[in-house]
């Protein structure tokens, strides 16, 4: 080997060594320690504080460049009451969060809210969500009792009822409270009948006693049976599932 094509070598080596250690210090420039978290989106229901709060420890001991903003993203969606979060580096130290909190619709199995998926979550530190009804029912069932709960709304709406609590039992039997006041058994079929059936009594004076009721009992191939709240007056004849 010529000794310039040995030079030229020597050079190339020295430029990519050199290149080497200018990145190698940029980037440990570059990657100091985060100093500050940023929070942003529509926050109803949380406060940012306890969000801060929540987040500040996913970020100790992590630094600008180095943080794996994807494992970071899994953390924070571990926190309740945020359905989405959204990570970005901001110039020189900061991290910004934009997070998407959950939209409660009702509350699940007494002591969780639902979303609007029908998927459930933990209340938090959350002291009130206003008004919502009670629904209840076996694991996963969320969205089918949520649907549920949605269609009898509209079945409803005309005889001025508003379902309070809706339950799915174990067995696939469903039971409703109107109003905060009587239940109504629904059982396990033919449930579009029976609602029609418990309509037509109502229009027909039933409604005019609702304050004597104590619950309904709908299982019935041609009546329904009321039971009275001082009376304790069944009317029946012969129940199906």
């Amino acid at each position: 080997m010529s000794s310039a094509t040995s030079n030229r070598l020597l050079g190339l080596i020295l430029i990519v060594a050199l290149l080497g250690a200018g990145g190698r210090t940029l980037w440990l420039w570059l990657d100091r320690p985060i100093e500050r978290v940023t929070i942003d989106g529509d926050l109803q229901y949380v406060n940012a504080d306890y969000l801060r709060s929540r987040l500040a420890p996913l970020i100790v001991g992590e630094s600008w460049l180095s943080v794996n903003l994807d494992r970071l993203r899994d953390e924070a969606l571990q926190i309740p009451w945020l359905k989405d979060v959204r990570l970005a580096r901001h110039w020189p130290d900061e991290l910004g969060f934009e997070l998407t909190e959950q939209r409660p619709v009702a509350w699940w199995n007494d002591h969780q809210l639902l979303n609007v998926s029908g998927e459930p979550f933990d209340v938090g530190p959350i002291a009130s969500v206003g008004d919502r009804p009670h629904l209840a029912g076996p694991r996963g069932s969320g969205s089918e009792v949520l649907a549920y709960y949605d269609a009898l709304e509209k079945t409803l709406a005309a005889s001025a009822l508003e379902v309070t609590r809706l339950r799915l039992e174990p067995r696939g039997a469903w039971r409703m409270q109107l109003d905060n006041a009587f239940w109504v058994i629904l059982g396990r079929t033919d449930l579009d009948m029976r609602l029609e059936r418990f309509k037509t009594a109502w229009q027909r004076g039933l409604s005019e006693r609702r304050d004597e009721i104590d619950h309904i009992d709908l299982r019935y191939p041609n009546g329904v049976a009321v039971t009275w709240r001082e009376e304790e007056d069944n009317v029946s004849a012969g129940q199906d599932e």
